[in-house]
């Protein structure tokens, strides 16, 4: 599960501020467990007890089914990711551009694969020749066990003008067929030939719903990624503001008039398990890739 510092993740923080329902997430960890269990595992009454399950099952951190008689209720997730805000405070002029997805100019992908829009899939699963499909241009998710897949990201640079930094932010999971909450991936992200580095994705999520993901996608499929930064500066690339390759601001070529962006799953990888591109409405947070250019003028 990702949460944000932002109205919509209150009920996550206030399900977890109580003793009480940290003892429970502890307990559900084990084994699920119905209410007359659990009150006694507590010291509590039953109504007392269904009180803190709520709030818990508000915050979609657990969830309950009913068996019978009695109400089973068992983890729904196994991580809490906190996003916080961030926000670069730089002298420079900037200029910034959104990539839907669907816009990628070149690609070489294996099965698993796919591609999806808002309606249904976009052409047959799993068969690669559909990727050159027309309508690609509407995806909202599309998904890859290896290989790679390239936009052209526009470069509106203008004479006596200098390239300072780079920001890239994209939504990114693994790729499992359906899905896998615990399958690692690693993914190489690179701007021109330069590698910025290789961001490992933890999983295929599909613990929760994502929050824009449309209704027609099954539960168990990909339903939200983690939102990932990559920077390129005059000190190197960075990950989500740690640092991850060599490459510098002086290596792009800023004669040239757009610039190649790929995501890569290779095969000699130590973890190969895929890659999966969210855009707009699918996921967490409803957007393309988006790049900030940020340059000075050299007077």
């Amino acid at each position: 599960m990702e949460a944000d510092i932002s109205e919509d993740s209150l009920p996550v923080f206030a399900a977890l501020d109580s003793p009480v329902r940290v003892k429970i997430i502890q307990l559900l960890s084990k084994e699920k467990m119905n209410v007359t269990d659990l009150s006694k595992k507590l010291g509590l009454s039953s109504s007392i007890t269904i009180m803190h399950l709520r709030k818990l099952a508000d915050a979609k951190i657990i969830r309950t089914e009913k068996k019978g008689n009695q109400r089973i209720s068992s983890l729904n997730i196994d991580t809490i990711n906190i996003k916080f805000p961030k926000q670069l405070y730089v002298p420079f002029e900037d200029w910034q551009v959104e990539v839907p997805i669907g816009q990628y100019t070149n690609y070489q992908v294996e099965p698993t694969c796919g591609l999806a829009g808002e309606k249904g899939f976009i052409g047959q699963v799993d068969a690669p020749e559909y990727f050159m499909d027309p309508n690609r241009m509407q995806a909202g998710m599309l998904w890859f066990s290896k290989g790679y897949v390239e936009y052209q990201v526009p470069n509106y640079l203008k004479d006596k003008q200098e390239l300072e930094m780079i920001e890239l932010s994209v939504e990114l999971g693994s790729e499992f067929p359906f899905s896998n909450n615990k399958w690692l991936s690693d993914i190489v992200v690179s701007l021109d030939g330069h590698e910025l580095g290789t961001w490992t994705s933890r999983g295929d999520f599909s613990d929760i719903r994502g929050k824009y993901t449309p209704r027609w996608v099954y539960n168990d499929m990909n339903q939200y990624g983690m939102l990932e930064s990559f920077r390129i500066s005059k000190h190197g690339s960075f990950i989500d503001g740690h640092y991850s390759a060599d490459t510098l601001i002086s290596d792009i070529d800023t004669d040239k008039s757009s610039w190649t962006l790929r995501f890569e799953v290779k095969k000699t990888a130590k973890h190969v398990g895929g890659c999966t591109i969210f855009g707009n409405n699918f996921g967490n947070y409803n957007q393309g890739i988006k790049a900030r250019f940020y340059y000075e003028d050299k007077n």
